[in-house]
């Protein structure tokens, strides 16, 4: 035998023995991939946002809230039973689609960079989520409405239930505006007015265009503020009317002169106190947290209490 012909006798051997291993190595390669895949967070083309900031956006473009699911795709069992029992069910799918804004916060021990990790985890940081998943509604802007932590093994149409009880943009659509029915919420400048010479009470008029879901929503979020709620109950007279020239009923009064003849822009809305429905005594845009107008709102009480107090002597 020539020594061409044994080397590559020897050379045919070493890759049939190499052929078992490079098989080996590919089934594994694929496994791999298939389980990473699997464990893929529900928002992979699946109508999830992964930007906070781009969630921001959507939100104040649609007037819905946000509904973000904190989760950790590659070590949190209750995570992926989440996803499996309700994310990725058609009554979820069914159900978010005309009433949120969906984000996942997704802090997997690999995969994703220390940057885009650093990121998601300033928003968990924001809103205080500490553990694994956690669920959050926020408002469009940026407010928490509401939010728990784990998962119980509920059905996909429990999950979405607990949630509707803490969903006003879904609901304003089809029911009155913010604070209508309300024995607490006027929706009518005038009798606002004669509600408040009654009880001797500065009103609080929330001026926003009808139809704007984006201002209904924050709207609701400030009505159901804690803080908020408690202050207008015991200091002020409440009310929610539309300006003029949008009213369904012009004669109702002149919520633009609260405004300085300006209009209000879209997903406006403005917050005034006044005496006597036509004077601005205090101004704050409803694009500002709940504690900022809150805070504002008992400064205005704290002044005009010194200037009663300082009229008696």
């Amino acid at each position: 035998m020539s020594l061409t012909n044994l080397a590559a006798r020897v050379h045919f051997f070493r890759g049939s023995f190499r052929t078992p291993r490079r098989l080996a190595l590919a089934w594994c390669m694929a496994a791999v991939a298939g389980l990473a895949a699997h464990c893929l967070p529900a928002h992979a083309g699946d109508g999830w946002l992964t930007s906070y900031e781009g969630a921001l956006a959507a939100a104040e473009e649609t007037g819905r809230p946000i509904l973000t699911i904190f989760t950790g795709s590659d070590w949190c069992q209750h995570c992926l039973t989440l996803e499996k029992n309700v994310l990725h069910t058609e009554i979820f799918r069914e159900w978010a689609r005309e009433r949120d804004v969906l984000l996942m916060i997704d802090l997997p021990k690999q995969g994703i960079s220390q940057e885009e990790r650093h990121a998601r985890s300033r928003v968990c940081i924001k809103y205080g989520v500490r553990s694994f998943p956690s669920t959050l509604l926020v408002a469009p802007d940026g407010q928490k409405i509401a939010g728990h932590s784990g998962y119980l093994g509920q059905s996909a149409a429990a999950w979405v239930a607990a949630l509707d009880e803490h969903l006003p943009a879904a609901e304003m659509a089809a029911k009155p505006a913010a604070g209508e029915g309300d024995e607490q919420i006027l929706s009518s400048l005038e009798k606002a007015v004669e509600t408040a010479r009654d009880s001797r009470r500065p009103m609080l008029i929330m001026v926003s265009r009808p139809g704007d879901s984006a201002a209904t929503t924050r709207v609701a979020s400030l009505i159901n503020d804690p803080e908020f709620e408690s202050l207008t109950r015991d200091h002020f007279v409440v009310a929610r009317v539309a300006p003029r020239d949008e009213a369904a009923n012009p004669s109702e009064g002149a919520p633009e002169r609260l405004l300085g003849g300006e209009k209000l822009p879209p997903q406006g809305v403005g917050v005034i106190v006044t005496d006597d429905g036509e004077t601005p005594l205090f101004t704050e845009s409803g694009a500002q947290s709940p504690q900022r107008i809150v805070s504002g709102l008992r400064r205005f009480l704290a002044a005009r209490h010194a200037r009663n107090a300082e009229v008696r002597r």
